[in-house]
């Protein structure tokens, strides 16, 4: 069922990121054992491959035995109207098509639109920076919470100035808890102990609240972390520049901040003393109020794709709205739906 040319590739990077580790030696079936990628059973005695292991280093055609609905798509495009310029797939039947060869191929792509400045660490140079570290994060992140039996498969789209991840599966913990920290919850407790052992990823819980801060550190507007349901799907939105392509200009006193708002593209200026969050503040409020004017209704992920900020921070809004008694809630936990009051 494995790809051994996979494993000996994974077995030099551990090489390199934990040299002299005591499963260096054992041999190609001891050292997949010992990994978790194969499993004794009861019934004849002999190794069989884990779910977790075939992820990870199966051919593509023994992985859909188990999982029929796994796929894996990164897409490129050049921009919004082109449906792609290049693309990634498991099913091509050109590589293996596992987790781990996929890892490696999307985020050597991924990558390329990073900026990287000139820097030496002796006479070598370091073509690292934060960001790369946060995207291979954010990669790792999906490919460990994907629910493998979930449908639509996991698919990248990355664009000029902005990439999106979206996997099968809802989140773990709520999205306000990932990006507060602290907590950690993988899926997939064992693909991620193999990332972890190549030095991929994160399993103290400040994965996620690491790629805010890194964009928070790069004055790029805020990622986005959102779960859709029905079916389940959890999506994580970069953009990769200053301001985006969307945009409303927010002005204090004499300084003018940019904050994200999906719709149209015109800039809006609104002057609000030196109470920057309150002129946050009523432009998202009004952003939802004019989508719910048109729209009719509308729950909470497509509010928070609408605003470009997490869902809790959209609750706030809506809670505001609520106390404002300009709208209302209908329905409970996945079914509410939010509607301007009568």
């Amino acid at each position: 069922a494995f790809d051994y040319e996979a494993l000996r590739r994974y077995r030099i990077k551990m090489q390199n990121t934990r040299p002299d580790h005591v499963w260096e030696n054992l041999d190609n079936t001891e050292f997949l054992y010992r990994l978790g990628c194969v499993g004794r059973f009861d019934e004849d005695g002999q190794l069989h491959p884990t779910a977790a292991g075939v992820l990870m280093f199966g051919f593509e055609y023994e992985i859909v035995k188990e999982f029929p609905e796994y796929f894996l798509d990164y897409q490129e495009h050049d921009d919004e109207t082109t449906r792609w310029t290049d693309r990634i797939i498991s099913t091509s039947g050109e590589w293996s098509g596992n987790i781990f060869d996929f890892y490696y191929r999307a985020y050597n792509r991924l990558s390329q639109v990073i900026k990287t400045p000139f820097k030496l660490v002796g006479d070598t140079r370091v073509d690292d920076t934060p960001v790369h570290k946060a995207l291979r994060e954010a990669l790792a992140n999906a490919l460990t919470n994907t629910s493998y039996y979930g449908r639509r498969g996991l698919v990248i789209h990355r664009y000029p100035d902005r990439i999106t991840i979206a996997n099968p599966g809802s989140m773990r913990i709520s999205p306000s808890d990932a990006i507060l920290g602290g907590d950690s919850d993988p899926r997939n407790k064992t693909l991620m102990k193999m990332f972890n052992l190549i030095d991929i990823g994160e399993r103290s819980g400040s994965g996620v609240p690491s790629i805010y801060a890194v964009w928070e550190n790069q004055r790029w507007p805020e990622p986005v972390l959102e779960e859709l349901f029905g079916p389940d799907r959890t999506i994580l939105s970069l953009i990769l520049s200053p301001q985006g392509n969307r945009k409303v200009a927010i002005k204090s006193g004499d300084n003018e901040k940019v904050a994200i708002k999906s719709g149209d593209n015109e800039k809006v200026a609104i002057k609000s003393g030196d109470n920057e969050k309150v002129a946050i503040s009523i432009v998202k409020k009004q952003a939802i109020l004019d989508y719910l004017a048109k729209n009719g209704v509308a729950k909470t992920s497509e509010l928070s794709e609408l605003l470009a900020v997490n869902v809790s921070r959209t609750k706030v809004y809506l809670r505001e709205l609520i106390d404002e008694k300009t709208i209302v809630a209908e329905g409970a936990n996945r079914n509410r739906v939010y509607r301007l009051k009568s």
